[in-house]
């Protein structure tokens, strides 16, 4: 196959997903992952796509690959946070074991969660407190602080999960993709997302709209992990039964 059909081969896959891997593009084109890597390069230096870790994005996706702060974040889209926290703190049953992923949205869960009878584990010093304040029962995972999402992250809070069953768990993610799934800027915190939502009998992943067709460093879950809920719900993402608009 000649390189100028194997780009567009590409281009087209994009048009289609939006994103795509370089494991995809050696299974679906017969080819070498180096020679999809190359490929991805050139068509990158091209402005014809965007190149990221482990593959490609179209050139309208937007790719973030650092991680704001928690202050920067707190006020982003926050009515669409509110409404989404609000509906996600009415999931919670009596008796639920809940996992509380680090992140604004879920820590706006807080204010509306009104059953006392839930044990909540979560990996965010910030929401720990507050659910303590509350006169929640609270687990702390224990980790290495990462200062700038205020999380606790790294091997040790992974293995810790790993013993635990949560009935249901909610998360944030930086990115939503059809292809990348759901995705976050750094290793150790994918790491314990990935863990901890293996651990959910039921898993809620809370982003408002400015996420979808967003890609950033690694993913944690493919898009199917998980329910969606959401303020609005995108055209591209129409034929997705996963999600929910609050």
């Amino acid at each position: 196959m000649l390189s100028e059909q194997r780009h567009e081969m590409i281009l087209k896959l994009l048009e289609e997903k939006r994103s795509v891997t370089v494991t995809e593009l050696t299974r679906l084109l017969n080819i070498s992952e180096s020679t999809a890597r190359r490929d991805i390069v050139l068509l990158d230096k091209a402005g014809r796509l965007v190149k990221v870790f482990g593959g490609a994005v179209l050139a309208d996706t937007t790719y973030v690959p650092t991680e704001p702060t928690v202050t920067q974040k707190a006020e982003l889209n926050r009515d669409e946070k509110m409404q989404i926290a609000k509906y996600a703190a009415s999931l919670i049953q009596p008796q639920d074991f809940v996992y509380l992923d680090a992140g604004t949205t879920t820590g706006y869960m807080i204010g509306f969660i009104e059953e006392t009878s839930a044990t909540f584990v979560t990996n965010a010093v910030a929401h720990a407190q507050r659910l303590a304040a509350k006169g929640m029962h609270v687990l702390l995972v224990g980790g290495t602080l990462k200062s700038t999402t205020e999380a606790v992250v790294g091997t040790m809070a992974a293995l810790t999960l790993k013993d635990y069953h949560f009935s249901k768990g909610f998360f944030g993610a930086n990115g939503v993709s059809r292809t990348a799934g759901f995705t976050t800027p750094e290793a150790n915190e994918a790491l314990v997302k990935r863990t901890a939502l293996e651990q959910c009998r039921t898993a809620y992943i809370l982003c408002d709209n400015s996420k979808f067709n967003v890609v950033s460093s690694v993913t944690f879950a493919p898009l199917t992990a998980a329910a969606i809920l959401t303020d609005l719900k995108p055209e591209e993402f129409e034929d997705a039964g996963n999600i929910v608009v609050c």
